[in-house]
């Protein structure tokens, strides 16, 4: 990708130690991006830092839990040195509690809430501040085709991916005057671990479903969050980038 360069940028990325964080960590940094690390798992963080520091990028590692948004304000007080100026924030980490309605307890309901939505309003928060003293910022999440168009058994996993929509657009309406867009990108069906491990014929009925006739992959969706970025995309805030391969219509 030769354009949407970030050289002089630092980046922070949520839910980066596997799946879609990732790649969008590694997409970044292979557009010149200086990278902090955020997620519960130290040690695939690490992994994922010495691998980036190997080819000139320059990492920080930050464990962080959304689930605890008090704890993750203070944490961020913390960015470890030459780090502390974040330029991009990808609001990326989220969990996954499914059930139907009439099962689905109280606390797994709270769980992702908390974590998929309050979570991200924490990080949002405490780096919002800085962003608008030095007058720029680039604010992206990753929701779900779910938090679009609904989808059985994730009731939860849904209204807090259609939250962050809300969420977002009020901020592109807060911040825009300082210079900070805030934008979406909503995945559809994309190929991690965890569509690894369906049964084939549940891959098949997915790959169906979706015009183009693929899963996504995670860098489909780190080009579309390099894109929202990039100095090019500084007229686009507000706006919600459907990357589901035609899943979502």
């Amino acid at each position: 990708m030769s354009g949407f360069r970030l050289d002089g940028r630092t980046a922070l990325v949520t839910g980066a130690s596997q799946g879609i964080g990732e790649g969008i960590a590694r997409g970044l940094a292979g557009q010149g991006a200086r990278l902090v690390l955020a997620a519960r798992s130290v040690d695939k963080l690490e992994a994922l830092a010495e691998a980036l520091r190997s080819s000139g990028t320059e990492v920080a590692v930050l464990p962080l839990d959304l689930a605890d948004a008090e704890a993750t304000a203070e944490r961020l007080k913390e960015l470890p040195e030459g780090f502390e100026a974040i330029d991009v924030l990808v609001n990326n980490a989220g969990i996954t509690a499914d059930n139907l309605i009439v099962r689905m307890s109280h606390e797994d309901w709270d769980r992702v809430l908390r974590t998929n939505l309050t979570g991200t309003f924490a990080v949002t928060q405490a780096l919002t501040r800085g962003m608008m003293r030095r007058k720029f910022g680039r604010i992206i999440s990753i929701s779900s085709v779910s938090g679009l168009m609904g989808n059985a058994g994730q009731a939860n996993y849904s209204a807090a991916k259609a939250g962050l929509i809300g969420f977002s657009k009020s901020l592109a309406r807060e911040l825009a005057g300082r210079n900070i867009t805030v934008n979406v990108v909503a995945p559809g069906f994309i190929q991690t671990a965890m569509t690894e491990n369906l049964p084939e014929s549940a891959r098949s009925d997915l790959t169906t479903a979706i015009p183009l006739k693929r899963l996504g992959t995670v860098d489909d969706i780190a080009a579309a969050v390099i894109y929202l970025a990039s100095e090019e995309a500084g007229y686009v805030t507000g706006h919600v980038l459907n990357v589901s391969g035609g899943l979502y219509i």
